[in-house]
């Protein structure tokens, strides 16, 4: 990809998402996080003083709903386009968005993959310029955001509504969670827990580190985005 990078401000309330999410942007080529919000106040201050090409904007902030700040932004003259960040599924909210200059929707939790097929199709359509020759050539322009052309999969074995259980789950438990632990919560085997930890850790949202103070083997407990060790 040539030219100047694409600017991206990661608006997002999770600490430890939002982290993740910078990385996500630095691994795809074009692009470029230019900073990183925890909140639709925070977002709006580093908009004023910092030139932004896309919003990688969840919708559910502290202070603020995302497609309620994507509307405030419309009507205060920044034309950042915006990626929705979010776990909700309700359609009504996606047609909502669509007048908003929401360009995808990506659903949580999502892996890089995911993250990168959307960030390189919304290049592709940035990049559509000068005269369409005719309606196939419009068509081909709007193709770019829909419809990947390969789906950005989890590892194979891995479904994403368990993932979104184990995240939650995750994320819910202060003391962190063993394998053992979490299968009995999610209701999977152990081996399949420790996958999908594994997995959580590998994205760069949650930690490892022994458990000491039993016999033998120390068993490895799991933290939502806390120090990893092996």
């Amino acid at each position: 990809m040539t030219g100047e990078p694409i600017r991206v401000l990661v608006v997002e309330d999770d600490p430890v998402a939002a982290d993740a999410h910078v990385m996500y942007v630095g691994r795809v080529p074009g692009f470029v996080a230019v900073g990183k919000a925890h909140s639709g106040a925070e977002a709006r201050r580093i908009l004023d003083r910092t030139p932004v090409d896309l919003l990688l904007l969840d919708l559910h902030l502290p202070d603020v709903h995302g497609l309620q700040f994507a509307r405030s932004l419309r009507a205060a003259g920044h034309q950042a386009d915006v990626i929705a960040v979010t776990s909700a599924r309700d359609l009504a909210v996606v047609r909502e968005g669509v007048s908003l200059g929401v360009v995808q929707y990506v659903l949580k939790p999502f892996t890089f993959a995911t993250l990168r097929d959307r960030l390189t199709r919304y290049a592709e359509f940035r990049a559509a310029a000068g005269e369409a020759s005719g309606q196939d050539e419009v068509d081909r322009a709007l193709a770019a955001l829909r419809a990947p052309s390969s789906p950005a999969a989890l590892p194979k074995g891995l479904s994403a509504p368990t993932l979104e259980r184990v995240t939650v789950a995750l994320r819910e438990s202060e003391e962190g969670l063993t394998a053992a632990a979490l299968a009995e919560h999610v209701g999977i085997s152990r081996i399949t827990a420790r996958r999908y930890l594994e997995h959580l850790v590998e994205a760069g949202t949650a930690g490892r580190s022994p458990l000491y103070g039993q016999v033998g083997r120390p068993e490895l407990v799991y933290r939502w985005g806390r120090g990893q060790s092996r």
